[in-house]
């Protein structure tokens, strides 16, 4: 990483950064005219992106996964150099010879386990753990990870302690079966998951997204309900936002970027029953720069962003560069969704970072 600076009393500030070309590790592109409106955020800034298989109709089959990838790639910018990393959707009814076939495609380098009813078109998620462990006893043989959203849906349970749960009910149980199952914890929200990643195996890692990183709860309902800071998990007390700030900056290669970016059309975010989700690709390492700004942490910014993840998923580090410089910009009030519109985060408000062309 490198820095240009300028000298005031009493201390510098950084001006301009260098980084090693980050890596998304949690991403929802969407299909059809949908995905072709937003895959360019993330190719502008990302080499790589884990692509999440909830679509309305879920990728579980290695032969829907390349399908999905031939879609994302015809759909970039002439000129891009992106790399999507297809996974597949973990179902009650997933084989162990499914899991074969996706690790001999060379295209797929994960599953994901949506708890059924979880988040947006997770309705065929699992039901029942054990059914899924022929599945997943094929992965911890061959080393592949499981991605996890990790909270219970269980409606007795409060929305804000449905991961702290999962921890207890599930995750515990799962690794106690599986010691040697390969899990990353995506967009972990409180500091038991921070706990819980930090103290278990190297082989147990997490991503933690930007909007987490800046937001508690309290943004939801300033100034009344705000649907565009609404996601699952959903934002927490500001003591889990500090936790994770601490984990995001603390150098510990379990914790990476994932963006979590989920876009939606602004009606139905806007709506009576409003769907969950933040996007977050149109400025996604300008927020994470701001995050670690504010945690006096740019020097950790590197290997959170660009070198953790990569390793984790035992590929190459990039070797390409971006810069961010430290200028006043406004993000747009919405974007074009298809025929529809979205609305970004920080949507009309102003960023202090922006990457350079």
């Amino acid at each position: 990483m490198n820095y240009n600076l300028t000298h005031t009393q009493p201390e510098y500030i950084v001006q301009q950064l260098t980084l090693t070309r980050p890596d998304d590790w949690h991403l929802h592109l969407r299909d059809g005219a949908l995905m072709q409106s937003v895959v360019q955020d993330t190719a502008r800034q990302f080499a790589r992106a884990i692509v999440m298989p909830n679509l309305k109709s879920p990728i579980i089959a290695t032969a829907q996964a390349l399908a999905y990838r031939a879609r994302i790639l015809a759909a970039l910018p002439v000129g891009a150099r992106f790399e999507p990393l297809m996974t597949l959707y973990l179902t009650d009814n997933t084989t162990a010879q499914e899991i074969q076939r996706a690790r001999q495609s060379g295209v797929i380098h994960a599953v994901k386990l949506y708890p059924a009813g979880a988040t947006t078109n997770s309705d065929a998620g699992v039901t029942d753990m054990r059914k899924a462990y022929p599945a997943l006893e094929e992965m911890q043989r061959y080393g592949m990870p499981l991605l996890v959203h990790g909270e219970v849906t269980d409606p007795k349970v409060d929305v804000f302690d449905r991961e702290a749960v999962f921890i207890e009910q599930v995750m515990s149980p799962l690794l106690a079966d599986m010691p040697q199952l390969r899990v990353v914890f995506e967009h972990i929200t409180t500091q038991d998951a921070v706990q819980f990643v930090t103290s278990a195996p190297n082989h147990i890692a997490a991503t933690i997204t930007a909007h987490h990183l800046l937001y508690n709860r309290n943004a939801m309902f300033s100034g009344g309900m705000r649907p565009h800071y609404y996601c699952l998990p959903v934002l927490k007390r500001e003591g889990h936002r500090k936790a994770l700030g601490k984990a995001a900056s603390s150098g510990n290669p379990k914790f990476f970027l994932g963006t979590d970016s989920a876009p939606h059309e602004q009606h139905t975010k806007e709506s009576a029953c409003g769907c969950a989700g933040i996007y977050t690709a149109h400025a996604a390492i300008e927020l994470y720069a701001e995050a670690f700004e504010q945690l006096n942490a740019l020097d950790k910014l590197e290997g959170f962003a660009s070198f953790y993840g990569a390793d984790y998923y035992r590929l190459p580090r990039n070797t390409d560069q971006i810069t961010l410089r430290k200028e006043s910009w406004q993000v747009p009030d919405s974007l074009a969704f298809g025929e529809h519109r979205l609305v970004p985060l920080r949507a009309g408000e102003k960023m202090n970072w922006k990457m350079g062309g």
